[in-house]
């Protein structure tokens, strides 16, 4: 892996950590945006207009998702292994993002939001790159919400890149090098859609902990009340990080409390 398929990153001191979770207090959500290509095809219409209709989803979901406190999303828009897709394909995927991105700058600013692309840049066409970069730059101090796009994306080759940069890859150096923010931005909460449910090699480091969540309509077919169910079902859910229960320990405390004369 060539060190510089990915961008720099000046990394910058994080918030606190605690013993259970390296992560500031921010509410992360990731989403693998799967089917779309099934779901043109089960409707008779060829794949990149499930593609089209994918975008569409994104940009209700990043409308969405302050008002339902979270801080960041992380979009999983292209892996790594996706190029092994046919070449029209994949050049159709490349100019939806491109659009989408050189697009949607203005919206950003506007709402607020800080865009961040994760992944490597050497491979994109024509001036992709460029693009990424100046919409990465102008939303640079958006505070609202953080959206990262992991684009030409594997989360095994970035392990390898930072093993590489880093000469003392501790947890909390190779967290902040993965982000690309120079901040901590462990997953809390791991959606999927389309029925599947596995990684496919997406954020592998920072979801050690996060809750998983898999979704089984298609990812066009999903949407903001689709985002709720998720987050009730994140909230019920007890983090335990490897350690005890704490309500069930509170409720245990209390029970003796209460049973004493």
């Amino acid at each position: 892996m060539q060190s510089n398929c990915y961008p720099k990153l000046d990394c910058v001191k994080s918030s606190s950590i605690n013993q259970n979770k390296m992560t500031t207090n921010q509410l992360h959500v990731a989403l693998i945006m799967d089917g779309n290509g099934r779901w043109a095809s089960t409707r008779g219409h060829p794949r990149h207009h499930g593609h089209k209709r994918g975008v569409e989803t994104v940009q209700k979901i990043i409308k969405g998702a302050p008002d339902l406190g979270i801080d960041m999303l992380t979009l999983y828009a292209f892996s790594s292994d996706n190029w092994k897709r046919p070449p029209k394909e994949v050049s159709a995927l490349m100019s939806l993002m491109q659009r989408y991105i050189r697009s949607s700058v203005a919206s950003f600013v506007k709402n607020d939001v800080r865009l961040v692309v994760i992944g490597r840049r050497d491979r994109l066409p024509g001036k992709f790159a460029q693009e990424i970069e100046h919409a990465q730059n102008v939303t640079a101090h958006a505070k609202r919400l953080t959206v990262r796009v992991a684009l030409d994306y594997s989360a095994r080759d970035q392990l390898i890149n930072a093993a590489h940069e880093l000469q003392n890859p501790t947890r909390s150096a190779i967290s902040k090098y993965l982000s690309g923010t120079g901040q901590i931005c462990d997953v809390d909460l791991l959606i999927r859609t389309g029925a599947e449910q596995r990684l496919s090699d997406f954020l592998l480091w920072e979801c050690a902990y996060a809750e998983l969540y898999f979704a089984k309509c298609l990812w066009p077919d999903f949407g903001v009340e689709n985002l709720k169910e998720a987050l009730k079902e994140y909230q019920a859910r007890n983090r335990r990080f490897g350690g005890l229960p704490e309500p069930k320990r509170a409720l245990v405390a209390q029970a003796s409390v209460s049973s004493q004369p």
